[in-house]
């Protein structure tokens, strides 16, 4: 876009202003090359100079981090300035409103203002001495409102003043005018003018004047001049609804950029314009002429063609242009010119019936350098008939079909040629239609419907392509089969491409690579491309992008891969890896479109915090961790059951278990039994002459019954069951302790035994008798029952003074507290 709706850009969207003047400094790719629009001809980069300069000459504001004290109230309804306004505020948006009255009380407080838009309101009386006291305002837009009069005051920042589309009878200029020595953008409206109207800012050098000319009306027979003098650029705004019938004088000096916008002709007030124009152009530096909203016949449109032709014009626009009446053949006379781009934009063709041949002959046989006519739905064009300077030729959004500059040999000078968003369909024709183009370097045919599918045909391309634009068509994987062999820079993204064939031989100089928007599932490796240094691919179907990608790929300088449904899984490591062992600026979006899809447990993680052990990606290291660990485990439980003895609490575990499935097989009636002893005595044989001579006497003898190992286990039976038989047959378990006991086994069997009873029947049937200290570290690790009963149970010490013996059997005596009816073969035994 160029310089059209002139009056919106400065007086209605300073915001998009900014954003044009930041992008003009700041190119990107967005989402497409940087290189796809860069014109490499000289004369294409002064055509887009003269755009951006056009736009400088307009105020620049300069916005710093202060950005937060924008205030935009803009749209609101309000009928007065609000009074609860911030006093830091810098911007503020009052446009589209309903004020009508501005005092000095409104704005006084704002002394940081820089900024204000007042357009699209009701104020009809302005006095500027309100603003005496915003002494950093730069920026004041007061156009569309209904100002009739204005009091001057000067303010000494300002830049940008706009009064335009007002009710002023004569141009609303002072003499404090003159002093506004930064002032850059001027707008103005009035019905009338005098000459010297403009004298009092004669000595400013203004960068943009709009003058606001849809009221102006001319006495009969009478005619106006009007001087304006340092202007660059000045921009005429007439009625929209009117013939154009202007018949002013105005010359401007130094003038580079000249604009009309609302143009109305016919072949009968087509002279009054080139008359308009002829002081206008008259000078040698106006660079850029456009024309917005033009309605005109065929036959006007050509004579001003034919007036501009050899005037001093480099850069003529015509956007918004509607054709009415007819279309017939005009002589044209294609004369030396200066001219060296003419662009048309958004062309309405109201003519329906026509002759095809005289509307595009007009254009095709042009002698200058670029032509750009876009939006016009022009069905064809032909090719030169002699030798053409074309070199940049831009048809977007026409509606051309593969038939167009076929076998064209004229365009050999053709460097720059955009074919975007037409009908265009076989990918083959393309590469055909391009053969004799033998300068051609920029090929753009994005936006259309493309595909291939000639696979027993070799595609002819002319070799000095270098960028290509095949975006957004319908194009397979087998494009790749049909490249132009030097293509430098490729755009195939928003295609159907679901793999890059690994056989590709012919792209050894592709050093920029867009595929983003399709299906591929794999990262393409660098084999096929060596001399790669860009890769958009995002917006695909990769899961598992390949680890070898950055070693395979030693000359990548960018790489975005962002917005794909990964996979966090062992096999995404290693590419996560990858992309930390390369600089930060190569992987662009990283981290923030880099998330994971799959499993549900990571989705929306960012790669950059999905971890995963090394030890679960390596079945290897998992085999042999596992090995070391189970062998370890081994080792450890080894060391314990010898330690603590385990086989042998594991044996006597087994044989309790064993006796007791033995018992279950039992009848119930043998089992209903009741205790035969009081007492079971358990101790060494190197005890045994205590036993027999003091310990069972004295207990028989207070009729205790007591069961003897010698005398009342049952030939037959193996010494366990024995030992558990005699131990469930008695009331209770009697231990003589003494350091033989801690060396007999079969006593720390029934010791075992006796406290797995406790446990098992409930009951505290245990009686501890110390016949000989032991010391506590002579018994044997593998006893630590008989060391925890020790520490935990009371035991009774045999006194070596008999004058103490008394109280020892007393004490044995009350441990049988209960009487007991002990069942022989048939008859009762009483206690």
């Amino acid at each position: 876009m160029w310089f059209h709706d002139w009056p919106g850009f400065f007086g209605q969207n300073l915001d998009a202003y900014q954003d044009v003047l930041k992008n003009s400094s700041n190119p990107s790719r967005d989402g497409h090359f940087n290189t796809m629009t860069k014109d490499k001809d000289s004369t294409v980069r002064s055509f887009h100079f003269v755009y951006i300069v056009t736009l400088i000459f307009g105020t620049i504001i300069q916005f710093s981090d202060e950005s937060e004290f924008v205030v935009d109230m803009s749209k609101l309804g309000l009928t007065h300035v609000p009074k609860d306004l911030p006093p830091e505020t810098k911007v503020l948006d009052l446009s589209q409103n309903y004020i009508s009255e501005l005092h000095l009380s409104n704005v006084s407080f704002l002394s940081g203002l820089k900024v204000l838009r007042l357009s699209h309101n009701r104020i009809q009386c302005l006095d500027v001495s309100i603003f005496k006291f915003n002494q950093d305002l730069e920026y004041l837009d007061l156009s569309h409102n209904r100002l009739q009069k204005v009091s001057c005051h000067p303010i000494m920042s300002l830049k940008h003043l706009d009064l335009s589309f007002n009710d002023f009878d004569a141009l609303p200029i002072c003499k404090e005018f003159g002093n506004l020595t930064q002032l850059n953008f001027l707008g103005l409206s009035a019905t009338k003018f005098q000459q010297l109207d403009l004298l009092p800012i004669a000595h400013l050098h203004l960068s943009c004047i709009l003058l606001d000319l849809e009221g102006y009306y001319m006495k009969e027979n009478e005619k106006e001049s009007l001087q304006i003098l340092n202007t660059k650029e000045l921009h005429l705004v007439f009625h929209p609804d009117s013939f154009f019938s202007v018949q002013v004088n105005i010359s401007v000096n130094s003038l580079r950029c000249l604009q009309l916008t609302n143009i109305k002709l016919n072949d009968d007030n087509c002279q009054v314009l080139l008359k308009f124009l002829t002081e206008l152009t008259r000078g040698p530096n106006l660079l850029n002429f456009t024309l917005n909203h033009v309605e005109t016949t065929w036959k006007c449109l050509i004579r001003a063609f034919q007036f501009l032709w050899p005037k001093p014009i480099e850069y003529l626009n015509i956007y918004n242009l509607t054709i009415v009446e007819s279309i017939d053949e005009e002589d044209f006379t294609y004369q030396k010119t200066t001219l060296k781009a003419l662009k048309m934009e958004h062309v309405i063709n109201r003519v329906f019936l026509f002759s095809q041949t005289a509307l595009y002959t007009v254009f095709s046989e042009m002698n200058i350098v670029m032509l750009t006519i876009s939006d016009t739905f022009f069905v064809h064009m032909l090719c030169p008939q002699v030798p053409s300077t074309f070199k940049f030729l831009n048809f977007t959004q026409n509606v051309f079909t593969d038939s167009v500059f076929q076998n064209c040999n004229t365009l050999a000078r053709l460097e720059t040629l955009i074919l975007q968003k037409n009908k265009l369909k076989d990918l083959f024709k393309v590469g055909l239609m391009t053969k004799d183009m033998l300068s051609l370097e920029i090929l753009d045919v994005s936006w259309n419907s493309l595909e291939y599918d000639r696979h027993d045909e070799n595609c002819i391309w002319v070799g000095s392509i270098v960028v290509l634009d095949l975006s957004s068509n319908i194009l397979s994987d087998s494009v790749f089969r049909c490249l132009p062999p030097r293509v430098k820079v490729l755009d195939l993204h928003n295609n159907r491409i679901r793999s890059i064939p690994k056989d590709v031989t012919s792209l050894e100089a592709l050093q920029e690579l867009n595929v983003a928007f399709n299906f591929l599932a794999h990262l393409p490796g660098c084999g096929t491309f060596s001399s790669l240094s860009l890769l958009i691919i995002d917006y695909n179907s990769i899961s598992n992008p390949s680890a070898d990608f950055f070693q395979s790929c030693q000359k990548i300088r960018s790489l975005k891969a962002g917005n794909n449904p990964f996979q966090c899984t062992c096999e995404l490591r290693d590419f996560i890896q990858g992309i930390g062992q390369v600089p930060s600026e190569v992987v662009e979006d990283w981290p923030d479109s880099y998330k994971c899809d799959y499993p549900e447990s990571y989705k929306g993680t960012a790669l950059k915090d999905f971890h995963v052990s090394q030890l679960s990606c390596n079945t290897a290291l998992l085999i042999v961790t596992i090995g070391v660990t189970g062998l370890l485990v081994a080792v450890t439980v080894t060391v314990l059951c010898i330690y603590l003895d385990l086989p042998w609490y594991l044996r006597m575990l087994c044989q309790w278990t064993q006796t007791r499935r033995r018992a279950r097989n039992v009848p119930l009636a043998e089992l209903q039994r009741t205790l035969q002893f009081h007492a079971f005595i358990s101790y060494s044989e190197h005890d045994s002459a205590w036993v027999k001579n003091e310990l069972v006497p004295c207990l028989e003898k207070e009729d205790i019954k007591i069961c003897l190992h010698e005398r009342n286990f049952v030939p037959g039976k193996s010494i366990v069951e024995n030992i558990i038989n005699c131990i469930e047959k008695s009331y209770k378990s009697i231990f003589v302790l003494s350091p033989n006991f801690v060396q007999s086994e079969w006593c720390h069997y029934e010791l075992y035994f006796a406290h797995h009873n406790l446990f098992h029947e409930g009951s505290n049937n245990l009686i501890l008798i110390l016949l000989e200290p032991i010391p506590q570290n002579s018994i044997p690790g593998k006893y630590h029952k008989l060391r925890a009963l020790m520490a935990q149970r009371t035991y009774l010490e045999w006194p070596k003074e008999k004058s103490k013996h008394g109280l020892f059997w007393a004490n044995i005596r009350a441990a049988f507290n209960m009487k007991l009816t002990l069942i022989t073969e048939n008859n009762d035994i009483p206690t």
